[in-house]
């Protein structure tokens, strides 16, 4: 593939997080002439080019060569999309990464689970010997992976990141599942969806959830999938023997696994699958999985206070994480199940959660910008102000054996400086109550 020329072209970096950071020194490596751009008014930065703060500037993106786009910067914002209209081509790290890299990647996308499945792919090849390299929407911006050799990367990919990514070709991909997300930013589902299946596109090997049909690639040959439905080909999962199965026979039991919930032993499938497409053997895979304990502030017990077992899924920042942990959770538990949820629902239709906390949820407890939208869902709700109180309704309401869950269906912006402060303030509250 011809390499993207960037040597004494005029390019704009839009947006200065870590990612665009990292495009920054990537140019500069390769004699590009770089302008750096973020729409905040200040920033503690020192860099040896220029940086225009503020409003974008609408002539200056028109007389770059190239726009490289952070994604936590909107496409739809006016100034790129006049850039765009006055010819300017638009493309944002990962399409970088994808002109420049030559090393077999494993890349994966979904709504929910990205994150753990991006690991549980990590230490499995990890197991057998690989030399594994982790980035992308996690942990090391993609383009720093190209100054280090290696077997295989695994990336995960946002939304945000695949609707500038046109030329990626990863050996295996997957799309894990597809709900209600960033509509403020994609407009309505249908968009998000198909910008979450470009992963596909010129994909070696597609590797997807059976179950989920907005998942599911149209028209397209499909060489492993996973899902909890039974089937004798592929991965599946077996609810009376609680085990995952490849091919209809037992290949791992989940007792053996840190994981816990249902939800969690699809992410185990989806990572094996992907692993075992890229040539991994079994027992390694067996063994990633055994050994991955999971991420913080992605149900995480953070407690067993009075046995009431306390668990921070903060993460769950959409209405399908919230649904994945509660259904993942409640079969397993014979006590109550109390709900800890709301903050910024990002244009999000919570009704869809109204049957399942009927079912599940004992209490609903609700906070935040659109706690109430969600408190409306279920008849024995309590409405606090900050997580603090949330958890001590819930102590005052449980006993042993019960499950206490904070999963938010919503962003925390409208509190919290992120989801991991909001997770980090749960679990200190929760610290709290036996000091």
């Amino acid at each position: 593939m011809q390499k993207l020329s960037l040597a004494n072209k005029n390019i704009a970096v839009v947006g200065m997080g870590l990612t665009g950071l990292s495009c920054v020194r990537f140019l500069l490596a390769k004699k590009a002439n770089v302008i750096a751009m973020d729409t905040r008014n200040e920033l503690p930065l020192r860099l040896d080019i220029p940086l225009v703060l503020g409003e974008l500037n609408v002539a200056k993106l028109t007389q770059a060569d190239l726009i490289v786009l952070s994604p936590g910067v909107d496409l739809n914002n006016p100034a790129i999309q006049k850039a765009i209209e006055a010819g300017v081509h638009v493309i944002g790290d990962i399409e970088l990464f994808a002109q420049f890299n030559s090393c077999p990647v494993i890349a994966i996308t979904g709504s929910n689970g990205k994150s753990t499945v991006t690991h549980l792919v990590m230490e499995m090849c990890k197991a057998a010997g690989k030399k594994v390299l982790m980035g992308g929407n996690i942990g090391v911006p993609a383009l720093d992976l190209l100054e280090q050799s290696a077997d295989v990367i695994v990336l995960e990919l946002s939304s945000f990141q695949l609707e500038t990514t046109y030329s990626l070709r990863p050996f295996a991909a997957t799309v894990l599942n597809i709900s209600e997300d960033h509509l403020d930013r994609h407009g309505d589902l249908a968009t998000y969806q198909q910008i979450k299946l470009k992963i596909y596109q010129n994909c070696q090997f597609m590797v997807c959830n059976r179950d989920d049909i907005l998942s599911y690639p149209v028209n397209a040959k499909v060489d492993m999938t996973y899902g909890l439905s039974l089937t004798k080909h592929g991965f599946s999962w077996d609810s009376e023997k609680a085990c995952i199965l490849l091919e209809g026979k037992t290949f791992l039991d989940s007792k053996s696994c840190l994981l816990v919930g249902a939800h969690n032993m699809l992410n185990i499938q989806a990572a094996a699958a992907l692993a075992k497409t890229f040539g991994i053997d079994d027992q390694s895979i067996r063994l990633g999985a055994q050994n991955f304990g999971g991420l913080p502030h992605r149900c995480q017990t953070v407690s067993m206070f009075n046995n009431v077992r306390w668990i921070n899924d903060s993460k769950a920042t959409n209405v399908g994480a919230t649904l994945a942990a509660i259904h993942g959770l409640a079969p397993n538990f014979n006590g109550k199940l109390i709900l800890i949820a709301g903050g910024e629902g990002k244009g999000a239709d919570f009704t869809v959660m109204g049957e399942c906390l009927k079912q599940f949820v004992s209490l609903l407890i609700t906070l935040g910008k659109d706690g109430d939208k969600i408190a409306s869902l279920h008849s024995n709700n309590v409405k606090v102000q900050t997580i603090q109180e949330a958890v001590l309704v819930a102590a005052k309401h449980s006993q042993a054996g019960d499950i206490v869950l904070l999963s938010p269906a919503c962003a925390s912006l409208d509190m919290f400086v992120s989801y991991q402060q909001r997770g980090d303030c749960f679990a200190q509250a929760v610290q709290e109550l036996a000091a």
